[in-house]
């Protein structure tokens, strides 16, 4: 499961962070998304529709590696599988959560903001974490400081994270990729101006690699 995280997290610089209000705009964004360089997609599920946009976009959007994000409950990791996610992030470890995600074999960034559930996290074989949120938890300062005595483990930061500081987080050697909202903002979906989310992923894919 970890090595899987691993290469799945290297394989992009940044992974889009987002919220699909109408299940009509999940395909057309995915796509936007996908021709923009942006293969690796976190839906949350924060809103009723999250599952189903997730299914439509593992169904119908070639090249785009789905997976599910702002999972809370054990209920969550069968329902994300059942969509066909292929991949899970959390904003937290709670125990039970973690369980359900090792025992199903799910590729998982789990959630953490301090040394002590980073090492928790790493002691069960979570090699890559989320770092949430990482701004306020300490940002690029704070994943500085983790490095050496944490040299095993890898982070994507999310939370605060934008084209402007990206790099800074990219170049700690203990940062595989980050996680960010900015090449999807909610009123270019709900204008539909897929174009623009195109031009904003492409022009993230340029500027980080």
């Amino acid at each position: 499961m970890t090595l899987s995280t691993l290469a799945l997290a290297k394989s992009a610089p940044m992974i889009p962070v987002i919220v699909i209000e109408e299940l009509a705009h999940a395909v057309p964004l995915a796509k936007a998304l996908v021709a923009g360089g942006i293969t690796t997609l976190e839906v949350t599920l924060r809103t009723p529709v999250a599952l189903d946009a997730i299914r439509a976009i593992a169904a119908e959007v070639e090249g785009a590696v789905v997976g599910a994000g702002t999972l809370r409950k054990v209920a969550d990791v069968a329902a994300c599988i059942d969509a066909g996610c292929q991949f899970g992030v959390s904003p937290g470890s709670p125990a039970a959560l973690m369980d359900a995600v090792q025992e199903a074999g799910f590729p998982f960034l789990p959630g953490c903001a301090s040394p002590t559930e980073a090492m928790v996290l790493a002691e069960r074989g979570f090699e890559v974490l989320k770092f949430f949120p990482a701004g306020a938890a300490g940002g690029v300062k704070m994943l500085s400081s983790l490095a050496s005595p944490l040299a095993d483990v890898a982070f994507c930061p999310t939370g605060g994270v934008s084209l402007k500081n990206a790099k800074d987080y990219l170049a700690l050697p203990n940062v595989v990729t980050v996680g960010g909202s900015w090449v999807c903002p909610p009123d270019m979906a709900r204008a539909e101006d897929w174009a623009g989310i195109e031009r904003l992923a492409r022009a993230t894919t340029d500027a980080l690699g």
